[in-house]
């Protein structure tokens, strides 16, 4: 994948995929140290321990519908090819947490991406599911819960396109605005 928010929409699925209600999505920029962190957390079904190191395998997949999964794999490689750390932990019936770090100005370092329109594309995508994305960058945080969108919106569904369009302007914004403080 050439962007990294398209590693965390691909995590994202699996979440929604695996039953979860509920993915936390924490980004985490510390330029002074020269890292990024990402941590993608679910309460879905959870990994069986028994396959939890295979999911790692890009020749395995749970999926009926091909033969291999590529994007566990994937997101590790990249990591770990940026001199960076990957964990995956599980724990069957309550969830699954994937973590990747990598050094910042890595000349392997994969661009960010577009974040506003993975996460509107995964809200509208699954409606049923919450999320709660932070985003740190040097001590500021800015954050996006669905449940609170949800609350305040009432009656309106959350894949209303004004409401799209209006969580896409904020969560852009936001983070420029993230960018532009430091």
């Amino acid at each position: 994948m050439r962007e990294l928010s398209l590693h965390i929409m691909d995590l994202v699925e699996n979440s929604a995929a695996a039953g979860a209600t509920l993915i936390h999505i924490e980004v985490s920029e510390q330029r002074k140290k020269n890292r990024l962190e990402i941590t993608i957390k679910d309460n879905g079904q959870g990994i069986p321990a028994d396959l939890l190191k295979q999911v790692v395998n890009p020749f395995y997949t749970t999926r009926k519908t091909r033969r291999g999964g590529l994007g566990l794999p994937l997101f590790r490689e990249a990591s770990r090819r940026c001199a960076g750390d990957f964990r995956i932990r599980s724990e069957e019936g309550e969830g699954t947490e994937v973590y990747a770090s990598f050094i910042r100005d890595h000349v392997d370092l994969a661009p960010f991406g577009d974040m506003a329109a993975t996460l509107t594309s995964v809200i509208v995508s699954h409606p049923g599911v919450d999320f709660v994305y932070r985003h740190h960058m040097d001590g500021d945080v800015f954050q996006l819960d669905t449940r609170d969108v949800k609350q305040e919106l009432k009656d309106v569904p959350i894949q209303h396109p004004g409401v799209i369009g209006f969580l896409t302007r904020l969560i852009r914004d936001s983070l420029t605005a993230l960018r532009r403080n430091r």
